[in-house]
């Protein structure tokens, strides 16, 4: 049985792959792209917000709560504060520190909703006409510790999603 640091960083490594493959070759402005939707963030503010979510879940670990709503900067800067929070808070959850907010929160909160804005960036590729390959991630090389924007390839990448009813 893996323990709840443990599983929370495969969760995090899980984050970072996937985020990974949704962040790496845009097409030019693509942090600046607008939905109809007004109110719809760009995927530049995503990617700012999930950075802001793994400095909150670091800042609940470590018993001091804090928010920060950071507006979009620039895409590789961002990018790279979001992995660059992820690894923070990865290696805390390795460290011997205590861990002060409880494990299920850290995963229901910030982490899950980091996994949803992947699959917001995703989509927004998908319209930007630079759809994200998909793969079979039960199979996907995700290992506890690998949080950096550089993954492992993948191991069963398709060209497209399957249709309705088809397996990946």
């Amino acid at each position: 049985m893996i323990d709840e640091r443990g599983w929370l960083r495969h969760a995090l490594a899980t984050l970072a792959y996937r985020a990974a493959k949704a962040v790496r070759g845009v097409p030019p402005g693509f942090g600046g792209l607008r939905l109809s939707e007004p109110s719809a963030m760009t995927p530049g503010r995503i990617v700012a917000h999930m950075a802001d979510l793994m400095e909150w879940a670091l800042s609940m670990a470590r018993g001091r709560q804090t928010w920060h709503n950071s507006p979009a900067g620039a895409w590789d800067a961002d990018v790279e504060r979001f992995f660059t929070a992820l690894a923070a808070f990865d290696a805390y959850l390795a460290s011997a520190e205590p861990l002060h907010a409880p494990a299920t929160r850290l995963f229901q909160g910030p982490i899950a909703d980091a996994l949803t804005h992947v699959g917001q960036l995703a989509t927004r590729r998908r319209l930007a006409g630079a759809p994200v390959r998909g793969e079979n991630y039960f199979v996907a090389d995700i290992a506890a510790g690998r949080v950096g924007l550089d993954q492992a390839p993948p191991v069963r990448e398709t060209a497209q999603v399957p249709a309705e009813g088809g397996r990946p």
